[in-house]
């Protein structure tokens, strides 16, 4: 049943079916080809739209199932990148990964997920969440031998994202989220040039803008980041003051299991909070009381109708049974605070 307190929703990707790509794996290549690849991209979805619907979820999404990796998938489809050549590269400031190069022009020939979306709607009368790569985070994951400078291929990136935003808002879908880690490590070029990127990747949208910041996927070089943080994790902080400043609707953020002071949330007064109360780093499955417990502190500095209870980040390194078994702790957690709240 849809409510208007607490809606739950996800941030982005789910586990694949194993007989799609190798499970719990990033950039996992696909077992299908073709025709076949398409159809199984497609099954694949009505299972995790059924596995969220089931579990609760209000606001759902394809769980990235037509993409083996949330940034790189999307660059594929533009020009002016050359996949053949790679640079090592730092990635996030924190691991060195062989990377693709831009070599020219980058540009957008043609709509990239808008077919999908289409799908996406189709499939579910609940309303609809789409995930894109924000233009930061896409600068960090490339080698720019064409532009040289950071600023400028972010602007031209920004550019792409809103043509293809608002080819996917017409389509449909409910909120357009934008992820962007970067956000949590390069503080100085989020106030030169991050902030204006992204709202210019969202401009004119007629759907909720959502910008999603987190400390990574459940994987190794993430969690040894993490505990390199000290016993406060205060990023957000760089951030937030920023963000509540802009044009964004919606703010993504990990809570749950961190060393995130809550309290850090009153920087966003007057928008949208989905608060991380699932954990993505571990298989142990949250209980619908924790899931509450993180909520609760978090409605301390948020109105209930603009808590959007929500997991840490994707899920794709997880085990699909693991998986929703998480998503049904976050719906059960966010009924207690809702029943807490008639």
């Amino acid at each position: 049943m849809p409510h208007d307190k607490l809606q739950t929703t996800i941030t982005g990707s789910l586990p694949k079916p194993v007989w799609l790509c190798e499970p719990q794996k990033l950039w996992s290549p696909w077992r299908l080809e073709g025709d076949a690849l398409l159809e199984g991209q497609q099954d694949a979805v009505r299972l995790v739209l059924q596995d969220q619907e089931r579990a609760g979820i209000d606001i759902v999404s394809d769980g990235e199932q037509t993409r083996r990796h949330f940034v790189t998938t999307f660059i594929e489809r533009l020009a002016g990148v050359d996949f053949q050549q790679t640079r090592t590269m730092r990635i996030r400031d924190r691991y060195d990964a062989q990377v693709p190069v831009v070599t020219g022009r980058v540009e957008r020939k043609a709509p990239i997920y808008v077919e999908t979306t289409r799908f996406l709607r189709s499939q579910t009368q609940r309303k609809t969440k789409f995930t894109l790569p924000g233009p930061m985070t896409m600068v960090d994951t490339l080698y720019d031998e064409y532009y040289r400078s950071r600023p400028k291929l972010a602007a031209a990136f920004a550019w792409i994202l809103n043509a293809e935003a608002r080819e996917i808002a017409a389509a449909g879908i409910d909120v357009i989220q934008f992820d962007e880690p970067a956000f949590n490590v390069f503080f100085d070029e989020v106030r030169a040039y991050g902030i204006d990127t992204l709202e210019q990747a969202a401009e004119g949208l007629p759907c909720k803008s959502a910008v999603h910041i987190c400390y990574g996927y459940g994987i190794k070089q993430n969690t040894d980041w993490k505990k390199a943080l000290g016993s406060e994790w205060r990023q957000y902080e760089q951030t937030f003051p920023l963000l509540q400043k802009s044009k964004i609707d919606q703010i993504s953020l990990e809570c749950h299991n961190s060393k995130v002071p809550i309290e850090l949330i009153d920087l966003l007064k007057g928008k949208d909070v989905l608060v991380g109360a699932i954990d993505v780093t571990t298989e142990q499955i949250e209980t619908p009381e924790e899931v509450a417990a993180t909520l609760n502190a978090a409605l301390r500095y948020v109105q209930p109708e603009k808590l959007f209870p929500c997991t840490n980040c994707g899920m794709v390194p997880l085990s699909r049974t693991v998986a929703l078994e998480k998503l049904k702790a976050l719906s059960a957690g966010a009924a207690i605070v809702r029943q807490s709240l008639a």
